[in-house]
């Protein structure tokens, strides 16, 4: 049921009075105030009470606390913004699309472009304290006979190429190494191939001591002082053992240079026998001594042309991995869409 109730008008006048001003002189009127008049109305509405809804209006909408949120809803506090707490709200935050990115520095980038510059550094390095005093430098400033000082000399000269090695090493594991930070580059060495490493090391270790030994028990004649096997070939088994060192530090720390410290000294290992040549013919060494040291030049050079084709292979196997990665990405693809 619905009732409806005329407007009621009403049409009242009042009255607005304009001052003068005494002071003024020019108006002689003896009458202060003009008034004038305008009519008012006003307008009485009356209330409409309707008991049904039209299908066009939506129903109310009442809260209803439960009753473990009816204490909790804006609780009073000494202001009313500490009620409303925009971290316990459960809708989500709106980011502002037209507010400026921060670009933050990455240091990924930085040093990426410091790695350029490695890859002629270290070999330069390389170069310079390891061909550079064998080839260059006169053997006679070195050598100055068959006493402590000679080998010491050579001794000095090899320990100068073994940081060079190691400076080498490191700046090669720098540039392997991913351009993330935090990308995990670990390579793990086959056991096959230290398998033959080893035993091509200890090979190269044992055969001088064994013919020293047979000098000393006179099975090789005639014998061979220590000292001139100390010059001849103790620099050599110096380094060899260091070389064993750095292999087995590699393969522990799984470092991507472990397939060329083999390389890096086995190269400079057939120098050094080379320099014994040379100065055996200075020591008048026996026979025996120099056809030792000519096989052992041979047994490296086989042994580095064998690590050499141990580092094609491997860029084979990575080659066909990386084929095999990508191709099962793409039937992946395929498969998704």
């Amino acid at each position: 049921m619905t009732s409806l109730a005329q407007p009621l008008f009403k049409i009242q006048t009042f009255t607005f009075g304009r001052a003068h001003p005494r002071s003024l002189g020019l108006l002689k009127s003896g009458k202060v105030f003009q008034g004038l008049t305008f009519p008012r109305i006003y307008k009485k509405q009356s209330c409409i009470c309707c008991t049904e809804l039209t299908p066009w209006e939506p129903s109310p909408v009442t809260y209803a606390p439960t009753d473990d949120q009816s204490d909790k809803f804006l609780q009073t506090g000494a202001n009313i913004f500490d009620t409303l707490d925009s971290s316990r709200s459960d809708e989500p935050a709106i980011k502002n699309a037209d507010a400026p990115v921060e670009t933050k520095f990455q240091p990924d980038v930085f040093f990426h472009f410091l790695k350029w510059p490695m890859w002629i550094l270290g070999p330069s390095v390389l170069l310079t304290t390891g061909m550079v005093p064998t080839l260059w430098l006169p053997i006679s400033s070195i050598f100055v006979g068959s006493n402590i000082a000679s080998l010491l000399s050579l001794i000095g000269l090899d320990c100068i190429y073994n940081l060079g090695a190691t400076l080498f090493l490191l700046m090669a594991d720098s540039s392997a190494r991913p351009k993330s930070p935090t990308g995990d580059c670990k390579s793990n060495a086959p056991f096959s191939y230290q398998f033959w490493n080893i035993v091509a090391t200890v090979t190269g270790f044992i055969v001088p001591l064994l013919m020293i030994f047979g000098s000393k028990k006179g099975f090789l004649q005639p014998q061979l002082p220590w000292i001139s096997f100390a010059i001849l070939l103790g620099p050599y088994l110096l380094l060899l053992s260091v070389q064993i060192l750095t292999e087995a530090l590699t393969w522990h720390w799984q470092s991507p240079v472990w397939l060329v410290t083999p390389i890096i000294y086995e190269s400079y290992r057939v120098l050094q026998l080379m320099r014994g040549l040379r100065l055996g013919d200075e020591l008048s060494t026996p026979a025996w001594m120099a056809h030792t040291i000519r096989g052992l030049v041979c047994w490296w050079v086989l042994i580095l042309g064998l690590q050499i084709m141990r580092v094609a292979w491997f860029a084979g196997v990575t080659a066909q991995a990386r084929r095999e990665q990508s191709s099962s990405a793409t039937s992946v693809a395929a498969t998704s869409e």
